[in-house]
């Protein structure tokens, strides 16, 4: 985290003294919730390790989750490049908004991993209800487990075979093949990207 000696912030932009902060969830990357800060909220943060705002509400420093245990444990703060605004990136414990969701925008504080998500989601979508003579996908899920794992291993031969050769198109093809394929895998077997991530995230720390 930026060492608050060498953190310039300008707390007298706005007359009131405060400056807007984002609340970013460190490892969705999920933006939690919109809180303002003076300079005394912005110490007692670093100080604490919790993030503390001033209310406007209750015109006094608050720290998020003095009431209800949901603390939002300080990662990083930086500032724009005005100097006027933070991006706080924590780890928060329980619901962040007052009104029990994750978000204050009431979305679920899930991780993402961009398209690949979203093709998760179209591989559920035809497992579950697309007509296997219609969807290659549907009719892989409907020969079972032996032959999306077969198809995964004749992926996986292809991809080595193209990586000895100079043709980064059928390289960079045969890689797509083989992550599709693999993502149809993990959910024959009742799992997610999540479960990945959640096993690699284990071996780096």
């Amino acid at each position: 985290m930026k060492n608050k000696s060498i953190m310039k912030i300008d707390f007298k932009k706005n007359s009131d003294g405060l400056v807007p902060a984002i609340i970013q969830d460190f490892v969705t990357r999920q933006v939690l919730m919109l809180g303002y800060m003076n300079k005394e909220a912005y110490e007692k943060t670093v100080a604490t390790g919790k993030v503390t705002f001033f209310s406007r509400t209750k015109n006094r420093l608050w720290t998020k989750g003095e009431e209800s245990g949901n603390f939002l444990n300080l990662v990083s703060i930086k500032n724009d490049c005005d100097n006027d605004s933070l991006l706080i990136k924590v780890k928060p414990v329980g619901a962040t908004c007052h009104k029990g969701s994750d978000t204050c925008w009431d979305e679920t504080n899930e991780q993402s991993f961009g398209f690949l998500s979203e093709l998760e989601s179209v591989i559920t979508g035809r497992r579950l209800n697309a007509d296997a003579e219609k969807s290659y996908v549907a009719s892989l899920f409907k020969k079972g487990i032996n032959k999306i794992a077969q198809k995964v291993g004749e992926e996986a031969v292809e991809i080595v075979i193209e990586a000895k050769d100079n043709n980064d198109e059928l390289f960079l093809n045969e890689g797509a093949d083989l992550l599709f394929h693999y993502l149809i895998l993990l959910q024959a077997k009742g799992y997610t990207l999540k479960d990945i991530v959640k096993i690699l995230e284990g071996r780096h720390s």
